[in-house]
């Protein structure tokens, strides 16, 4: 098991010309210096790294960096997690599943973020309406969240699978661009 930390912000930011100011707000999301960007890019490298080596690196106090550690985290700009290899705790099967809809998409897509099985749910443009990733415990389990869980939700009109065989890489490292 490892920590990674995993951070998101808008993509289609543009830097700002001093790199110290917030970035410009986009879509209600928190706007983050190159000061807290530099930070996340720490904990992105090492989930555990100190405060104090995270400070040195980005020109602050070891308080200072906690204090916007804490900020990011209770913005939801970041989590620091434990990553696991979903086979190695127990868990024999995964799948991402694509879900067509008839109608609004966010009940079901509010639906299936409130299933424990579900660790991924996202609305996509294209030959799926959502995209979600299961992790269970076997092909019974698998079946089961299908066949007896989602297929069930009032909207949802089809479902593929597509199950993993082997999880080949399981990165948080894209930075923070």
């Amino acid at each position: 098991m490892h920590s990674v930390p995993v951070a998101s912000r808008s993509s289609d930011q543009k830097d700002s010309k001093d790199s110290r100011e917030p970035r410009e707000p986009r879509n209600g999301t928190p706007q983050l210096d190159a000061v807290s960007l530099a930070i996340v890019e720490q904990l992105q490298e090492d989930g555990r790294r100190p405060y104090a080596a995270i400070g040195k690196a980005v020109g602050l106090s070891e308080a200072a960096v906690r204090q916007r550690v804490q900020k990011l985290l209770d913005q939801g700009v970041m989590q620091i997690v434990a990553v696991t290899d979903p086979l190695t705790v127990g868990f024999r099967r995964q799948a991402m599943l694509g879900i067509n809809v008839d109608g609004d998409l966010d009940p079901v897509a509010d639906a299936l973020t409130a299933m424990s099985e579900v660790e991924y749910i996202v609305i996509t443009a294209g030959s799926f309406d959502l995209m979600a990733e299961v992790v269970c415990e076997d092909d019974d389990h698998l079946l089961e969240v299908i066949n007896k869980r989602i297929r069930t939700l009032p909207g949802v009109r089809s479902t593929e699978s597509f199950v993993y065989l082997k999880l080949k890489k399981q990165t948080y490292m894209w930075g923070t661009r």
